[in-house]
């Protein structure tokens, strides 16, 4: 049987990572329409196209450490 307060844990750490992973994917739609419009107009720009997708993708990674230190918040409590 799971502990009311061990669900509420895996909830914010699914949230925290649900979070990350909804901002990279909002934030990448709109850089890649405007990066597809700017290599479109200006040759030689692919590494900062590059660059600037793959920056948001540190939200994911913060996320995950988030959810990865409140689950390892919970020690041997979850572990029964």
């Amino acid at each position: 049987m799971v502990d009311i307060s061990t669900a509420g844990v895996a909830l914010g750490a699914a949230g925290a990572l649900a979070a990350g992973a909804l901002a990279t994917a909002w934030a990448q739609s709109t850089i890649g329409a405007a990066a597809m419009g700017m290599m479109a107009e200006k040759d030689g720009k692919e590494g900062q196209v590059l660059l600037y997708l793959a920056l948001p993708e540190t939200m994911v990674i913060l996320g995950f450490v988030v959810a990865f230190l409140i689950i390892s918040s919970l020690g041997g409590a979850g572990a029964k």
